[in-house]
C-alpha cells in the first residue's frame, strides 16, 4: 500500500528501496522525513535542507526505532549509504515497510548541488573519509 510511494523512484535490491540525492529530496518536499544515522559528531558541520530531518546515530536506532510511526515515509542517510543500509534492513526486520535508504548519503547530496545547511564552527578534520572527527578547538 504505501510502498506505492516510492514506486517511480529508484530500485530495489535484495528488499531493500534505494533512492538517489534528487530522488529523496523530492520525496522530502512531498512528505518524506530523512533520518540521518551519523553519529552526532558527524551530523553537526554539514546538515540536509529540506523540511524535516531528525537526528539519530545509528549506534542509538536499535533503542529507539519503534518510536516512528508506521505510516511515516522515512529515508535513512549517513555519509555514504553504508550505516543507512544496515538501518532500512533493520526497520524492514521490524515490519516497516515506507523506508529506503539514500544511496551516495550525504556525499552525494552535496556532489549533486542539493540544499545543505554548513556549520563552519563545527568543520571535521581527518586524512580520509573514514578517519573524520572534530577539529581541536
Amino acid at each position: 500500500m504505501m510502498e506505492l510511494v516510492f514506486e517511480n523512484y529508484g530500485m530495489k535490491i535484495k528488499g531493500v528501496r534505494h533512492v538517489s540525492p534528487n530522488e529523496a529530496f523530492d520525496l522530502c518536499n512531498k512528505g518524506a522525513v530523512i533520518v540521518d544515522v551519523r553519529e552526532d559528531y558527524l551530523n553537526t558541520f554539514k546538515t540536509f535542507e529540506v523540511p524535516l530531518v531528525l537526528c539519530i546515530p545509528f549506534s542509538e536506532l536499535k533503542n529507539s526505532w519503534n518510536e516512528f510511526s508506521k505510516d511515516m515515509i522515512l529515508i535513512f542517510v549517513d555519509s555514504v549509504g553504508l550505516y543507512s543500509h544496515e538501518a532500512v534492513d533493520f526497520m524492514i526486520e521490524n515490519g516497516y515497510t515506507n523506508v529506503a535508504n539514500m544511496a551516495g548519503g550525504i556525499v552525494d547530496w552535496e556532489k549533486d548541488g542539493l540544499p545543505m545547511k554548513i556549520n563552519t564552527r563545527e568543520r571535521l578534520s581527518g586524512s580520509c573519509m573514514c578517519q573524520l572527527k572534530p577539529r581541536e578547538k
